[in-house]
Formats: C-alpha cells, structure tokens, sequence
C-alpha cells in the first residue's frame, strides 16, 4: 500500500476546516443563547428547538448524504455543501425572529450533513496504511471535539464585542479558503459500484431517527404523553422495516450486519454517549458561568480554553499509548476521568469557582478526546476504502444524535428542574411569572425590568433554581458517562472486526 504523502496531508488540513465549522456550529450557539433568549424571546421549547434542530437534521441525513457521496464523488458533495453551508449562514446571522432562526438551522442541518461524511471517508481513502490512517483520524476526531469546546470561545470573544449573529457568519472565513484549496489537494472518491439508488431504504432511515429523537426531546421538556409514544413507535417500526429491507440486499445503504461485531457496535455507542456528555456539559455550564457567576462571553469563553487545550493533546497523544496499551484500557480510563468531572460538578454545584470549573472541564475533555479517537479509528477500520461512507456516516450519525440527546436529555432535566425548584416572589404579573419559568434569561430580564427588592429577590431565587438543576443534571451525565465506561470494558475486549 502506497503511503500518503505531503498532498494527502494538505489535504487533510483542507478537510479539517470543515469539522471545525461544523463542530464549532454544534456549540457556538450555547454562549449566544442568552443574547439570543433576551433580543429573540423565545419559549423554553423553541430554545431547545434552536440548538437542537441542526444536530438533528444532520442526524437524520448522515447516513442518505454519506451514500449520496460514495455516489456522485465525496469531493463534489463536501464542495455542494460549504457552498450551501456559507450561504444559509448569512441568512442565520440576520435572522429577525427566532422562528426564522430555527428554520435558518435546520437549513444548516442539511448542508452539514452534506459536509460531514465526506471528510472522513475522503480520509479513509487517502491513507491506506493503518498507521497513518490512525493519526489521519485522531486529527480529525481532535478537530472535532475541539471545535465543539472552540465553539464556545469564538462565540465568547465575538459577543463580546459584535451581535449574535456575528456567531454563524465565522463559516465565511473558513469555507472559502475550502472551496478554493480542496481540488486542488483532496482526490476525488467514490463507490465503484454503488449498486441501484435505495429511495425506500432513505426515507425509512429518516423515518427512523427523526421520531426517536424528536420522542426523547418531547419527554425531556413535557413528561411522556401519547405523542412521544406515538413518535417513538413510528420510529421504531421504522427502524424495523429498515433493518429488514437492508438485510435482503447485497449490495445496501448501510451494512446493518457490521453491528454484529461487538467491537463495531461498543464504539458507535461509545461515540454517542462521549458527545452527550461534552455538549450536556457545555450547554449548561455556558449558561452558569455567564448568568450565575457573570462572567462575560469572552471570559466564560477563555476559562474552557485549558479544556480545549488537553482535549487536543489527549487525542494525539492516544495514538502513541494504543501502541503499548489496549483500546479497551485506554478507552475505559479516559471515560473513568470524564464520570469524576460529572461527579464533582454535582458535588459542588453552585459553590464550585470559576477556575475548578475549568479544572472540571478539562478532566472531562481528557477522556472525550481519548474516547472519540478510537472510537472512530475502530469503526472506518471495519470496511473495506470503498464503503467509507457509509461508516464514516455511522460514527457521524452516533456523533450527531449524541449532540441531541445532551441538550434534549440534559437539557431538560435542568429545564424540569429549573421549573420545579422555582420560587417566584409575591406580586408578579402573570406574563412576569410565565417569562421567569421559563428559561434563566428570562428570568433574569424580567428582574432587571423590576428592579429594587423584588427584581433581586426573583434574581436570587431564579439562580438557586437554576443551580438545583445544575447538580441534578451533572449526576444524569455522570450515569450516562458510567454506561459508556461499562461498554467500553464489556465489548471492547472482544476481537475487533476484520479490516478488509
């Protein structure tokens, strides 16, 4: 096999600009939010709606996109989506209410899945030789988790001194100089034989995951009711049908049969849960650092800057360990440091300063950069260069749903939380008491308006509430974090799948 030279790894850095731009999306907004709930205005619902509908369409479109790619060229379809991305990205900056935010998301949702397959089945085919395949991998899988802890930090230093909008339009600078250098250093790829395209075998994949999540999210915010049972139903009778129609065909969208190897299925669940917890953590640390401690978006931004910092090295650094170490260890250690961090912001709560919230941070991004390297390294590992797609859109999609399931999960015990340890004080109109319910900011922005002994009252008593469901959440994301660590030890000691 032909090593990669100088122009695979130029290549490589092209590709990088895209899973910095869309893991950067995935939690930019977390640091905007609050500018957005006081400017916007909008419901609890239509909040988690804003950050949650881009990591879900990209969900429910990884797998159809990644096909697609292995189609018409990966290149072609990476350079149709920074071109779409780039554009409803303008859009999102400007945009004058917050529906028209939510719809301009779920735009960038459907360019990003677009994106996000092709980089890492480009990588896949542009280094043969495992070894440097590895280390292609653990830059992007680093690229990526950093992008998620950068996100907050750009958006920080932007907010600091522009509008929110000034978050989304960051996609400018790093797609263009895409667009410009990608035909020239990333080489085209696709299937030789695609076989027939699949359109029953695309709608049931979307059919599949779009309700599920949308299920999870309806019960994180308003408890389990007959639509959430009704949409976790079509989901999975979805999810059924597809698995069926795939297992009688020879030449399938998504090889179902490769999560037969319990190596294959450990890391794309561990994926997932990896990035529950670091955007979990994210969405409400951000909000307690900026609104609990008042820090500003710059500073809040600068203190996960430690955190950002060891999630690289952690990610590069495992390439070497995995030489003397086993994936089983290393994996299950790196999580172990992730659980303490959970553990320690629920035993602390709101008591826990500034500078060990980013000592929290930082242990959590140890283990998530350790995780999401062989994680993904073990997954495009099981194909053969041609089926690098539809892998690449399995880890992908694992990634994706994960970021949903923070926010949704997370997200809504804290918001649940929030709302039941709520005492509002005496004498507050009824639209007061329905902005203050809902979200922290609003809270906050009614008790600014009020001022005087009742404004710090309800200030007071927002924050205490909101700190309760701080440490609720942060004890949620460390179970979450003990089953990866559990699946991990239990199917990661088995062989792995054969590379073929």
């Amino acid at each position: 096999m032909r090593r990669a030279g100088a122009r695979e790894w130029a290549g490589l850095a092209v590709l990088l600009l895209a899973v910095l731009l869309v893991s950067i999306d995935n939690t930019v907004l977390s640091f905007a939010l609050p500018s957005i709930s006081r400017e916007l205005q909008p419901s609890a619902a239509t909040q988690l709606w804003i950050v949650d509908s881009y990591p879900l369409v990209l969900a429910a479109l990884l797998v159809p996109m990644g096909n697609l790619g292995d189609r018409i060229g990966r290149r072609r379809l990476l350079l149709i989506g920074a071109t779409g991305f780039a554009v409803v990205s303008v859009l999102a900056a400007f945009a004058p209410t917050a529906e028209a935010l939510l719809a301009a998301r779920i735009g960038l949702g459907v360019f990003g899945a677009a994106l996000m397959p092709c980089t890492l089945s480009l990588i896949r085919c542009m280094f043969a030789v495992r070894e440097q395949r590895r280390l292609a991998i653990a830059i992007w899988a680093t690229g990526f988790s950093a992008g998620a802890a950068i996100g907050p930090i750009v958006g920080g230093v932007l907010l600091e001194r522009f509008h929110w909008g000034s978050v989304f339009l960051i996609a400018v600078p790093l797609l263009l100089p895409l667009l410009i250098l990608a035909p020239v250093f990333v080489t085209e790829s696709r299937d030789p034989d695609p076989g027939p395209f699949d359109l029953p075998s695309v709608l049931l994949s979307v059919l599949t995951i779009t309700p599920v999540v949308f299920a999870i999210k309806h019960i994180a915010v308003d408890g389990l009711d007959l639509i959430a049972i009704g949409c976790a139903g079509l989901g999975l009778m979805a999810g059924w049908l597809l698995v069926r129609r795939l297992l009688r065909q020879p030449n399938p969208l998504l090889d179902v049969r490769l999560f037969a190897y319990p190596a294959f299925t450990g890391s794309v669940l561990i994926n997932l849960l990896s990035v529950l917890a670091l955007i979990g953590l994210l969405f409400f640390l951000s909000q307690h650092i900026q609104l609990v401690l008042g820090l500003s978006p710059m500073q809040a931004g600068l203190l996960l800057l430690p955190g950002t910092v060891s999630m690289v090295v952690a990610g590069i650094l495992v390439v070497r360990l995995v030489r003397r170490f086993s994936e089983r260890t290393l994996v299950s250690t790196g999580l172990s440091l992730s659980a303490m961090a959970y553990v320690a912001m629920a035993a602390g709560g709101a008591h826990v300063p500034a500078a060990v919230l980013a000592l929290i941070f930082s242990a959590l991004a140890v283990g998530i950069g350790v995780a999401e390297t062989l994680s993904n390294d073990i997954i495009l590992a099981s194909v053969p260069p041609h089926k690098a797609g539809a892998a690449s859109a399995v880890s992908e999609t694992a990634y994706e749903i994960g970021a949903v399931l923070g926010t949704s999960i997370l997200g809504g015990v804290l918001t649940a939380s929030y709302r039941g340890n709520l005492q509002l004080p005496a004498g507050l109109s009824a639209d007061e008491a329905g902005r203050a319910s809902e979200t922290l900011a609003g809270a906050l922005q009614v008790s600014e308006q009020l001022g005087g002994v009742q404004g710090a009252q309800l200030a007071e008593a927002a924050k205490s509430a909101f700190d309760s469901g701080v440490v609720v959440s942060a004890g949620a994301g460390a179970l979450l974090v003990a089953l990866a660590i559990g699946l991990a030890v239990t199917l990661l000691r088995q062989p792995k799948t054969p590379q073929r």
